[in-house]
């Protein structure tokens, strides 16, 4: 399958550590039109088999999946974009934006952004290597603000559509993302252009859709509410809360060991109770949960009497 820009799509964002087999699988219950992997390492992918196996995990619930891969060699992109391991996903993702310092420091993620020449052979080697769309994910800039100029090579270079996150490496999370940049980058591109950024609601949905936008990419704003695609799209459907949960963990359970998972899913629980009128000890329980279904119970008691 492919994204349907003529509907506007909402696509869940890729997250590290976050959208996991089961955030994206609840994710697209509620609306979500195309759903993301955490990024996968293209070197990782051959030294870790293993791990970026379980990363890949995909459900039927998903309608577009899209892998999105980082690294800074063309040649291990290419392998990685004809591994077996992505053979299920309908678009592969290159992720040019991340702003974490250890990738950075690799020169991977933003980085590229202070290498067109490099970043356009990443793109054009990808997209020769695949018959799938391929898409590229990107800041305002790393040592400077390029996105006009880089956003003008990823069209260059073939990438089918771009996604566009308009704040610059050193703002990390912080700030407000710069809409009259993605409308730059809108009124200059051939190509379809993603809207990434600070959407939690309704007007924030508005807002982006200012710029003239194709389509958006939520990340933060689903945090502990998955649902948030069924509000933007004006379902007012009734949420079974814990339900959600239970359906997230139990698909997590289905892959991945129980000792490893009370730890990990501790985040998400606590996601979920963020907006729950908790005491702080019943928080601190969730989060130093050592029993998943315990937590699960604190949940549900918070759920139906809030």
């Amino acid at each position: 399958m492919k994204i349907d820009f003529k509907e506007f799509p909402l696509i869940l964002a890729p997250m590290a550590g976050v959208t996991d087999i089961g955030f994206r699988s609840v994710a697209s219950s509620f609306g979500a039109d195309a759903t993301v992997t955490e990024m996968l390492s293209a070197r990782a992918m051959f030294h870790n088999p293993k791990k970026t196996e379980l990363m890949t995990l995909t459900t039927a619930e998903e309608r577009v999946k899209i892998a999105q891969i980082f690294g800074h060699e063309p040649d291990f992109m290419v392998k990685a974009v004809q591994s077996d391991l992505l053979a299920k996903f309908d678009s592969i993702d290159i992720n040019m934006g991340c702003p974490a310092p250890k990738i950075v420091k690799n020169g991977e993620g933003s980085a590229l952004m202070d290498d067109l020449s490099l970043a356009g052979k990443i793109v054009s080697t990808v997209k020769g290597a695949t018959g799938r769309p391929v898409s590229v994910k990107f800041r305002k800039g790393h040592k400077t603000e390029n996105f006009m100029d880089f956003a003008a090579m990823c069209e260059d270079c073939g990438a089918d559509f771009i996604t566009f996150h308009a704040r610059t490496v050193a703002q990390g999370y912080s700030g407000k993302a710069d809409l009259e940049a993605i409308a730059k980058v809108k009124a200059k591109a051939k190509i379809p252009v993603i809207g990434n950024g600070d959407i939690v609601d309704l007007p924030s949905l508005e807002a982006m859709k200012s710029t003239g936008v194709d389509g958006v990419m939520i990340g933060r704003g689903s945090l502990g509410k998955p649902w948030l695609f069924a509000e933007l799209k004006g379902n007012n459907m009734r949420v079974d809360k814990i339900a959600v949960v239970e359906k997230h963990v139990a698909l997590l359970r289905e892959h991945f060991e129980e000792s490893w998972l009370k730890l990990y899913i501790r985040k998400h629980l606590l996601w979920y109770a963020a907006n729950l009128p908790m005491a702080a000890s019943l928080r601190l329980k969730l989060a130093t949960c050592e029993d998943i279904d315990e937590c699960l119970e604190i949940l549900r008691k918070a759920f139906v009497s809030a």
